[in-house]
């Protein structure tokens, strides 16, 4: 692994990577391991969802592929906003089926982002693979 890639990488980069591993890890902890509506399950529900928005902010700076514009995988972003404001906006009207479906598209999307991002030519790729 070369980890001077990202300690060179720009700070926005750098944001993005240090957001998304928590999130993974709470995202799978929520899914598979919580108790839903318990007082822990909302506050790490808050944290990821906090994570996942800093995470999608600092992806509209990340500029650094292609010819220094937006790629496809920026599709992402406006996914993340509106899985975030949709998550919040079922849980608060007590539409349980809703706030799960929005959360479990988050967490897919990030799944499907996360894979796009070890492609030839990514910061991932190049970190893990070569």
């Amino acid at each position: 692994m070369h980890l001077t890639a990202v300690l060179q990488a720009p700070a926005a980069i750098q944001i993005h990577l240090a957001t998304v591993p928590p999130a993974l890890a709470i995202g799978t902890w929520q899914i598979f391991l919580s108790t839903k509506g318990a007082r822990l399950h909302r506050a790490f529900g808050f944290t990821y969802l906090a994570l996942m928005t800093v995470t999608a902010v600092a992806a509209v700076f990340i500029r650094s592929v292609g010819r220094g514009g937006l790629t496809p995988i920026h599709l992402f972003v406006p996914l993340t906003f509106f899985g975030v404001f949709a998550a919040v906006w079922y849980v608060r009207r007590g539409h349980i089926r809703g706030h799960r479906s929005a959360m479990l598209g988050l967490y897919a999307g990030m799944l499907v982002a996360g894979a796009l991002a070890f492609l030839p030519g990514r910061l991932l790729h190049h970190m893990f693979i070569g």
